[in-house]
Formats: structure tokens, C-alpha cells, sequence
């Protein structure tokens, strides 16, 4: 019954764009906890790039790891991305998407997403496989947006003005005038 009342916050955008550690500081300010990202850890431990099983698996992996996170959240869960990047990889490399993805994401919405803009500068990541790609992925990631006719803020700008507009895109959700 408590968990109706959690507001999701899902942290999204292309590679490099900060989320990780946006999330993190959200979820500090809020004082409350944060969903990482399950590809990243799953795929540290590849030796190969991921497979259409491996896709199926980041899938059921990150639906999880919220349903853990949500009964410890205080009022808001952040959420370092969400299995949307498992359609997008998905739909890049392997031309479509898993059934089980396409059939869940208009039954797992988010309150509000923030679409992390690619105005920070790259950053070397043995997981990061796109650095000029970073245009192409960010319109993918708004018409994703806009298929799910999802609530969203695109976040700009670098350093605390970052930070400080990510928290001004919550607070006006969180109360609106």
C-alpha cells in the first residue's frame, strides 16, 4: 500500500551524460535511495558484447532491482536509467526489440523522467561504445520519451547548475503552481 505513494524518478539519456552520478546526488538531496543501473554491472562481467539473451537478462535485472529499492525509498525512488535502454541498445544492434520489453513499458511508467542532455564532454568508459553517436542516441531517447507520452525535463548545463536543474525540474513536479 506504501509504495503506491512512491514517486519513480527515472534518470535517463545517452551514454556519458552524467546519470550515474545525478543520481546519486538526488537521491542524497532527497535523502532517499537510488535503482542503479543493472547493465553496467552485468556487463562488466562479459567477455563478449551482450547477446539477445543478455538484453532479456539487463531487462529482468533492472524491473528487479526497483522492486527491491522501492520499499526503502523515502517518498521518491531515483532511478539510474531504466530497461527503455535495453529497447534502445536493442533496437540498434539486433534491428528490434525483446516482446517481453515492448509488452512492459507502457506498464511500468515512471512520475518523471529526466533526459540528461549530451552538452557534458565525453568520458572514456570501457562500457561506453558511441562517442559519435551521442546526437543520434539523444533523439532516439526523445522519441521514446514521446511514444510513451511520458512527463519529462530535458537537464542541461554542467557542475551545480546541472545539479540545480535537475532538483528545480523535480520540485515543480513535486509541487505545482
Amino acid at each position: 500500500m506504501q509504495q503506491s505513494k512512491i514517486i519513480k524518478i527515472a534518470i535517463v539519456g545517452p551514454e556519458s551524460t552524467g546519470k550515474s552520478t545525478m543520481s546519486a546526488y538526488l537521491a542524497d538531496h532527497y535523502q532517499t535511495v537510488w535503482v542503479l543501473e543493472y547493465a553496467r554491472g552485468y556487463c562488466e562481467k562479459l567477455t563478449e558484447a551482450p547477446t539477445w539473451q543478455d538484453e532479456i537478462n539487463m531487462f529482468y535485472g533492472q524491473v528487479a532491482l526497483e522492486e527491491e529499492y522501492l520499499p526503502k525509498a523515502n517518498k521518491l525512488l531515483i532511478c539510474d536509467t531504466t530497461f527503455i535502454t535495453v529497447k534502445i541498445w536493442s533496437d540498434h544492434t539486433f534491428g528490434k526489440s525483446p516482446q517481453e520489453v515492448l509488452d512492459e513499458l507502457p506498464r511500468h511508467p515512471y512520475d518523471l523522467y529526466l533526459l540528461l542532455n549530451i552538452d557534458l564532454p565525453w568520458e572514456e568508459d570501457p562500457l561506453r561504445d558511441f562517442p559519435d553517436m551521442r546526437e543520434h542516441f539523444m533523439d532516439v531517447w526523445y522519441k521514446e520519451l514521446q511514444s510513451l507520452n511520458a512527463n519529462y525535463a530535458l537537464i542541461s548545463g554542467s557542475g551545480q547548475d546541472r545539479y540545480d536543474s535537475a532538483v528545480a525540474a523535480i520540485d515543480k513536479f513535486l509541487n505545482p503552481e
